[in-house]
């Protein structure tokens, strides 16, 4: 999913491109549209119809304002819900844990193997790991494109709870190259060639811990607003979808500088 904006309703961007390239009136000249005849109120409107035809660049200067006015308000309610969520997102116990566990910012992905935009970021998540060095890296599984994806998750999760946290790593990363359906006999020659125990893996698959865990990653990122894969928190803030990699690296500079 691409990370995008939402626009503003026309009418609210007409009323603040009218106030942002007017001069502010005093009392005496506020207009009481309550005490306007009709036809006032027709010749008024004519008289703002006509403005923003000459003047259409206040409609997109209006626009970028109030966007960026949403914006402003969205980090905030972000910022709180990441920090009343904060020992789900980064201490629950079970989610598999990389990169510098001592790490200055902590990226949390949420993420499915069916995902094309999560197969996209893969590769540059794990460059922005490798060259950074100091980012603690923390992956949720949060399958929702259907029945191969909670699959997918089963058995990831599966293969950390039998195996640990490098076996984790090995298929998460074939997972999120694997072509084709995850069937039983495709996960079993994938465990297969990364040395694992394919019957012990797929016995666990089923262990309800594994519901329970996928439970709850679903339940968190409903009370985040995330609707969506990859979804990311970096560093207490909310990225709702792709982010190019040097985006990414963009984003961990301002966090740093910002300390």
């Amino acid at each position: 999913m691409l990370t995008r904006l939402t626009r503003p309703a026309t009418a609210l961007a007409l009323a603040a491109g009218i106030a942002a390239a007017a001069p502010a009136p005093s009392r005496a000249q506020e207009v009481d549209f309550s005490a306007m005849t009709p036809e006032q109120r027709q010749a008024f409107g004519e008289q703002v119809r006509a403005y923003l035809m000459e003047n259409p660049q206040v409609i997109m200067e209006a626009v970028s304002v109030l966007e960026a006015q949403q914006a402003e308000q969205q980090a905030a309610a972000d910022e709180q819900i990441v920090a009343d969520n904060a020992d789900a997102l980064y201490r629950d116990g079970y989610s598999w844990v990389g990169g510098n566990p001592d790490g200055d910012i902590t990226i949390v992905e949420f993420s499915d193997y069916r995902c094309g935009y999560c197969r996209k970021a893969f590769p540059e998540v794990e460059e922005l790991i490798e060259s950074d060095g100091n980012i603690r890296f923390i992956m949720k599984e949060f399958p929702i494109l259907g029945e191969a994806s909670v699959t997918s998750s089963r058995f990831a999760i599966a293969t950390l709870m039998e195996a640990g946290p490098e076996a984790y790593k090995s298929v998460h990363d074939a997972l999120m190259t694997l072509e084709g359906e995850p069937s039983e006999p495709v996960l079993r020659r994938l465990a297969g060639t990364l040395g694992l125990d394919a019957d012990a893996i797929i016995a666990r698959m089923s262990d309800e811990e594994i519901t329970r865990r996928i439970q709850e990653t679903r339940a968190l990122a409903a009370r985040l607003k995330i609707n969506g894969t990859p979804s990311f928190v970096f560093g207490g803030e909310m990225l709702r979808g792709y982010v190019p990699l040097d985006s990414m690296r963009e984003i961990a500079a301002q966090i740093r500088s910002d300390r």
